[in-house]
Formats: C-alpha cells, sequence, structure tokens
C-alpha cells in the first residue's frame, strides 16, 4: 500500500513540475467556484448575484489573478446578498468584514485565503480541518485569520437562519436589527467555544509538529483532533452551548484524514533510518539528528529509498537560525 501510495506521490510531482502553471489556474478557478457557490447557498437573497454565468465569470477572474481578489469578491458577494435581506444587513456586514480585513492586514496577511476557506469547511461538517491544516502549514498566527473565518461563518448563518424576520423593516425596526445582529454574534457561546478551540488547536498542532520527537506530525494531527473534540464537548457542556456530538466526531476524523494525507505529501519520513551527526568548526561543535525523507518507493529487491545527502554547511546555518 505504501508503495503504491509513494509511487502516486511521484507521478502527481512529475504532474505538477510540467503542468504546475495550467493546475494552479485550474485549482484556482475550481475552489473560487467552490467558494463563491457556499456562499450563495447560505445567501441565496440576490438574484442576480446568485446566476451560474456570473460565479463562473468571477472564479475565472479569480484564476488568473493574485489570491487576494478571491478575499475581496467574496466578501464583496456576502455584503451584496446581504443587501438583498436589508440595506441595515449589508452596512452591518460591510463593517464586520472592513474590521477584519484591516486586522488581518495588519498581522496575517499571507493568510487571507482562511478567511473563505473557514466558512466552507463549516459548510461541509469539517470545521477542525482548518485549525489541524494550517497548524501543519503555517504559524499561530493563523489562528487570528481562522478566528475571523468562524466569526464569519457564525454571521452569515444568523442571517440565514433570520432572513424572514430581518427583511422589509421600516426605519425603526433597522436598528432593532443592528442591535440583534450585534447581541447574535456577541452572545453566541458557540462561536466563542469554536475560536477558543481554533486557537488552541491551531497551536497545539504547530508545536507539536516541530517537536523533536518520532512521528511529531502524527502526533499532532491526532492530538489537535483529540483537542479540538474535548475543547467543544467541554465548552458545550459549561456555557451551555449546543454542540451536535455525530456532526464533532465525524468531522474531526475526516479533518484528522485529511490531515495525515498533508502529512504523507509535506513531511513523509523514515524514522528507522534516522542518524545522528557530528561536525565541528574552530569555534562550536554541532550534533545533528537527521531523519531522511522517503522519496521513492522501496522495490521488491528491496532496495532502500534513495538518502538525500546533508550538507554541513547548511545544518550549521540552520542551527544558527
Amino acid at each position: 500500500m505504501e508503495n503504491a501510495l509513494l509511487e502516486l506521490k511521484g507521478k502527481l510531482k512529475m504532474l505538477y513540475a510540467s503542468y504546475g502553471s495550467y493546475l494552479l489556474v485550474l485549482f484556482k478557478f475550481l475552489l473560487a467556484f467552490l467558494v463563491f457557490e457556499e456562499i450563495n447557498r447560505l445567501l441565496p437573497y440576490v438574484e442576480g448575484l446568485d446566476q451560474i454565468f456570473v460565479v463562473l465569470l468571477a472564479s475565472l477572474i479569480c484564476s488568473i489573478m493574485p489570491w487576494n481578489l478571491m478575499v475581496f469578491l467574496g466578501m464583496g458577494l456576502i455584503v451584496g446578498q446581504c443587501y438583498g435581506i436589508g440595506i441595515e444587513i449589508a452596512g452591518f456586514a460591510l463593517a464586520l468584514i472592513v474590521i477584519m480585513v484591516i486586522l488581518y492586514l495588519r498581522f496575517t496577511p499571507q493568510d487571507a485565503l482562511v478567511l473563505l476557506l473557514t466558512p466552507v469547511a463549516f459548510s461541509f461538517g469539517v470545521p477542525c480541518l482548518i485549525p489541524i491544516g494550517y497548524g501543519l502549514t503555517r504559524t499561530p498566527s493563523s489562528a487570528i485569520s481562522a478566528g475571523f473565518g468562524a466569526i464569519l461563518y457564525y454571521f452569515m448563518e444568523l442571517v440565514s437562519d433570520n432572513a424572514s424576520v430581518l427583511t422589509g423593516a421600516d426605519k425603526e425596526e433597522k436598528i432593532q436589527n443592528l442591535q440583534f445582529l450585534s447581541d447574535g454574534l456577541m452572545k453566541n457561546q458557540e462561536m466563542m467555544v469554536t475560536i477558543i478551540a481554533f486557537v488552541t488547536v491551531l497551536v497545539i498542532v504547530y508545536v507539536v509538529r516541530r517537536l523533536e520527537v518520532e512521528y511529531a506530525w502524527h502526533i499532532a494531527v491526532f492530538g489537535g483532533g483529540i483537542a479540538y473534540m474535548i475543547i467543544m464537548a467541554a465548552g458545550g457542556i459549561f456555557l451551555e452551548a449546543t454542540i451536535p456530538v455525530v456532526p464533532l466526531v465525524a468531522g474531526t476524523m475526516v479533518s484528522v484524514f485529511v490531515g495525515e494525507i498533508l502529512e504523507f505529501f509535506f513531511f513523509h519520513v523514515d524514522y528507522k533510518r534516522t542518524e545522528r551527526l557530528q561536525f565541528e568548526d574552530d569555534e562550536y561543535y554541532y550534533y545533528v539528528k537527521a531523519v531522511p525523507k522517503i522519496k521513492d518507493m522501496k522495490k521488491s529487491s528491496g532496495r532502500k529509498p534513495e538518502e538525500v545527502p546533508v550538507d554541513s554547511a547548511v545544518i550549521r546555518n540552520r542551527e544558527r537560525e
């Protein structure tokens, strides 16, 4: 089984090396289409924005433009759909998004896409995938954008669940609608628990996968999944928030499985051939633990995977950093 996976991994790398630019365009197109469709599914209140032609055109533009354009178009789509309910709802959404954008541009501009990926993950029932995935591939600062993404999802859910009440309000009711939205977010215990879980799990996964222990990435993935379920369950009990158990467990299991896939493609190593190396210069001795990557599948003849030569100068530079 492992040999087949390694062979598939090698073929995918060769395919990406040959057609990487085209595959990236296709991936961005599909991702943008998915994001815009999910937004329209949650907020289907402006018929013109919900047209498949509009979604396809916006996705096509995003496929050849920088990633941040997808974020801004997605945010604009949310505001536009909220306008279909009422101008005060659109204004509240715009204010919320502006605050998020200002803060993420200040702290985590490289994680803009997670603002939209988080609502999509919620829609597919795998919210745990966000802190696990970003904990494996990014830094703890990504928790800021992930938390904003959770707020954005719960806002869209709040608007969607109460659209009939918020629609057609007069001047006095518009003010009440703004108060209703503000209270709906500030007093949403489930959202608070989710944000705490996101931040905690992302930091746990990041810290554990950087530990100098064997199978650190596996431990990080499973530990993150367990921590997410414990925090969500405990939060539901202490804060009296409604946390569905079956979707929680099922979504976490899927997220852990995807995390293992990420480990296979980004950090697949052979701990059985770990070596401890020693180097020295005029000022220091360097003791290095070298774990070879698994790059080639093991042939039936028993040939070991190809080892990557270790350059002592590179190791010294990395140790100093």
